[in-house]
């Protein structure tokens, strides 16, 4: 049994960390957020101790240390993304690997530095790249393996997810703590294309704002039209009214459906990370080189077929 810390236990995502530990048969042993709302960790680990400040918790995580059996194996990190990187080292530091969710980091300066504290420590960073344990991925990832080597697949990526008045008021609306729309709710889907097309060509920027973006991504097999937003007036008429979400990856004029089966994907990367074959830093290196271009790239006018359809109805 592995002792875990957890790092933004009041978050989101945080749940399905806390599950995963559990379902993977180890232990939550100490768990920290600025927000005391955390009631969720009574119907998982219910025993776990809690800290509001980190010098507490980081204190507690030291003494620990001193005795084998409950010093602290990983450090799983669900904190805003601009805290991901003072967080990770302080979990090698800790004398713990670590399990942290996306965007690691913002740009590929700050792995390097990473990689530097993980030669320090003797510890290891792990990112959560969950969709590439999806069937769906990595069927399409057969498929697409087996077509012809010069067949480069048409793709067309949708993907809107309405937010409300609340969502700009908190860390996620503030570009310098998110980095933007495209990182923050996009960086998944960049790691998804590589991770089934291969190597990154081309990386075109044609909308950028505070609430949606858009561009062209080439890859060694696809041509990738993207589009993504958080503005519910994106939604298609078909959907405004009735679904907060719209989401469509079609692919050579197929959709490929992979709404279900998500649910498990956090426990499934706990139980690769646990066998020794979970994603490093050199893993994440394609997605963070990509949204760190988007989101410094001036936007340009784009060419013929390269424009994704739902950019014209923003001029």
């Amino acid at each position: 049994m592995k002792n875990f810390a957890l790092i933004g236990a009041a978050g989101y995502i945080a749940p399905r960390h806390m599950r995963a530990i559990k379902d993977t048969g180890n232990r939550l042993s100490v768990a920290y957020d600025i927000n005391d709302s955390v009631g969720i960790i009574d119907s998982i680990s219910p025993q776990s101790e809690f800290f509001t400040e980190f010098e507490r918790f980081y204190e507690h995580a030291h003494q620990l240390k001193r005795n084998p059996a409950t010093a602290l194996d990983y450090v799983a990190i669900c904190s805003p993304n601009y805290l991901h990187h003072p967080h990770i080292a302080a979990g090698l530091r800790l004398g713990a690997d670590v399990i942290c969710e996306k965007p690691l980091v913002p740009t590929p300066e700050l792995l390097d530095e990473l990689a530097l504290v993980e030669k320090e420590t003797g510890r290891r960073v792990y990112n959560i790249l969950q969709l590439r344990h999806h069937d769906a991925i990595l069927k399409l990832r057969e498929k697409v393996a087996a077509a012809p080597a010069d067949r480069k697949f048409d793709v067309e990526l949708t993907y809107i997810t309405s937010r409300g008045k609340w969502y700009m008021e908190s860390w996620k609306g503030d570009p310098r703590k998110s980095f933007g729309v495209a990182t923050n709710i996009g960086v998944h889907f960049y790691d998804m294309l590589h991770f089934v097309f291969g190597q990154l060509q081309r990386n075109v920027v044609h909308y950028s704002g505070e609430s949606k973006a858009a561009g062209y991504l080439e890859y060694e097999r696809a041509r990738v039209r993207w589009f993504l937003s958080i503005d519910a007036n994106d939604l298609p008429d078909a959907v405004k009214g009735k679904k907060p979400t719209f989401r469509s990856i079609d692919i050579s004029g197929e959709q490929l459906e992979f709404s279900e089966g998500f649910t498990e994907l956090h426990t499934t990367s706990y139980r690769e990370i646990l066998a020794g074959r979970g994603y490093g830093l050199a893993d994440a290196r394609h997605c963070i080189e990509t949204v760190n271009v988007i989101r410094t790239a001036q936007p340009v006018r784009g060419a013929a077929g390269e424009v994704h359809p739902f950019v014209a109805r923003l001029a």
